[in-house]
């Protein structure tokens, strides 16, 4: 699917377009059904044959043998069906959610972690998982049993007209109630779930928020306030649920009333007809045999539609969680005119043509502007908070398109991003050495400390690489974890590194041992670009450039601007 087309579907239609992909597996799931629903006919003639010879025609059991072992075979291979209907439903399911997960997270990855950051990361995951896991019924059980919700009944209401065409007639007038109460019901159940995943998704937010800052919690004294909030919201969540579980109950408990009744009204007909006291139509017609093969199938004319309302739930399920995942796949993903990589022999390695930038609510925030980093050069950006420092790093980094204008990079460049807020996982220390090179030895791991000046603090640890840390870095100082991620950087192969006020909120001593690291990256023969206002790291600049109000007001090559 196209992604610029997402927005023109509506929940139904794009489950519908995912179901097209995996139409193979669906068919042999709706077609395993028939062939249960099938044999569920034969066995019901089965029963009904050997009940009407053994009180009928006085047949000994022995004479009913192969009756029997017939009936056994049926059941055996009923199962077999059954087995095969749920399997093939499952594994359609699970390619296509599989392929709704990749989707999303391809769309994650085109919206870049600038844009992608905006949504709660609480939030996202609820999409990812329950949303994406909320689709499993729908595709696994309610659109075979769609199908089959109109084949099944149809090839009971041929066997019943050829045995009673009066209590076929019984059984088509009754057939319509049962859809037109699950459409009824189901329109409340699809608001309500839709509803209920909305909430999943802030409560995921609200708790996430709570725990991430439990510190600054703890520090003012509100711990319980925020305990008390997070029971309100969940308490909010659960009486939500409950709504939309008396729907499905209720929902349940009408559909199976009106099914009981059509099955009591044949039932009244077949035991009338037997006893003579009907004279109209073919009732007395009607043989012990054919009578109780009308009352054995009865009930499993209804039973597809009867199952089909169990998993209505599940539709109206989906629907909910397709609405929240088409939001998500509706967001713009803006890209460039888009050009040819630069040249192999170009020194530049990535370079700014003409280049603008909007943000929603701001406006222009850069641009237009052209700026190259050439190999090996050390670019410092300066400029008032606000001028656009860090939307050029991230046009630079690619996570963001250009409204106007071209970014060209030369062919396999790899790039670093290093801010003053350096992510850093709940893991040890090699756990988080370890996200920018995955197969890096000991031997490795040591050097890029050693490069990062913190081999001296990991040998005083008891633990070594194997130091815990907490999430966010939880355990090391903010010099100790911008050191951490400049020994990522030393470890991965990046030819570019750009780094967003990689000293704020440091002391001077932090701060004077990430430069002395910096130093060393620049050593390497590494291309740095470092946006920042602190005079220690405008020292290192091979050349300069100032912005303000998104555009350049100053550049030079190895000798200061004017501040």
């Amino acid at each position: 699917m196209m992604r610029d087309a997402r927005s023109a579907f509506s929940p139904r239609q794009w489950l519908a377009a995912h179901a097209v992909g995996q139409r193979r597996w669906l068919g042999l799931a709706a077609m395993a059904g028939v062939v249960v629903g099938v044999l569920t006919i034969i066995q019901m003639v089965l029963l009904a044959w050997i009940v009407s010879r053994l009180l009928v025609v006085g047949d000994s059991l022995a004479a009913l043998t192969w009756a029997f072992l017939s009936l056994i075979a049926v059941l055996v291979a009923r199962a077999l069906c059954q087995w095969g209907q749920e399997v093939a439903g499952q594994e359609a399911s699970l390619r296509i959610r599989d392929a709704i997960r990749g989707e999303l997270l391809e769309h994650l990855a085109a919206m870049g972690p600038v844009r992608a950051g905006a949504r709660h990361s609480g939030a996202l995951a609820n999409q990812l998982v329950e949303q994406v896991e909320a689709l499993d019924g729908y595709f696994a059980r309610f659109l075979p049993q769609l199908r089959l919700s109109l084949i099944v009944p149809l090839l009971i209401l041929l066997v019943v007209v050829w045995l009673d065409w009066l209590a076929a007639l019984f059984l088509l007038l009754s057939a319509p109630l049962i859809p037109l109460f699950m459409a009824l019901v189901g329109m409340g159940a699809e608001r309500l779930n839709r509803e209920q995943f909305a909430a999943v998704s802030r409560l995921s937010g609200h708790f996430l928020d709570r725990v991430r800052g439990i510190a600054t919690l703890q520090l003012f004294h509100q711990t319980r306030e925020a305990g008390e909030e997070v029971h309100e919201a969940a308490d909010r969540y659960r009486r939500l649920s409950m709504r939309t579980l008396r729907v499905a109950f209720l929902s349940s408990a009408v559909l199976e009333f009106f099914a009981s009744v059509a099955i009591a009204v044949v039932a009244i007909y077949v035991g009338f007809g037997l006893l003579g006291y009907i004279e109209f139509g073919p009732a007395d017609e009607l043989t012990l045999f054919s009578g109780l093969l009308i009352l054995l199938l009865a009930p499993e004319f209804f039973q597809p539609l009867r199952t089909l309302a169990q998993h209505y739930h599940d539709r109206a399920a989906a629907l909910g969680a397709a609405d929240g995942m088409l939001a998500l796949l509706a967001e713009p993903v803006r890209r460039g005119e888009g050009s040819a990589a630069l040249p192999s022999a170009d020194e530049r390695l990535v370079s700014l043509e003409g280049v603008t930038l909007s943000h929603p609510g701001r406006g222009r925030v850069l641009g237009p502007l052209s700026v190259a980093v050439t190999a090996g050069e050390t670019l410092v950006v300066t400029g008032p908070s606000g001028a656009g420092k860090s939307a050029l790093l991230q046009l630079l980094a690619g996570f963001v398109a250009p409204d106007e204008g071209a970014r060209r990079t030369q062919a396999g460049l790899t790039f670093a991003w290093m801010d003053q807020r350096p992510v850093l996982i709940h893991g040890s220390l090699a756990d988080n050495l370890r996200l920018a090179a995955p197969e890096a030895s000991e031997a490795d791991l040591q050097q890029a400390l050693e490069r990062a000046g913190l081999a001296e603090l990991v040998a005083t640890l008891p633990h070594g690489l194997e130091t815990p840390l907490g999430e966010r870095g939880s355990g090391l100082s903010g010099g100790q974890a911008q050191r951490l991620a400049l020994a990522r950087i030393f470890l991965s192969d990046a030819s570019l590194v750009l780094l967003d006020e990689p000293t704020a909120s440091l002391d001077e001593a932090s701060e004077a041992r990430v430069i002395e690291s910096l130093t060393r990256l620049v050593e390497e023969g590494r291309s740095l670009v470092i946006a920042t206002h602190h005079p220690a790291l405008m020292a290192m600049a091979s050349r300069r450039l100032e912005l303000d109000a998104g555009a350049i007001k100053a550049q030079a090559t190895g000798v200061p601007l004017h501040e």
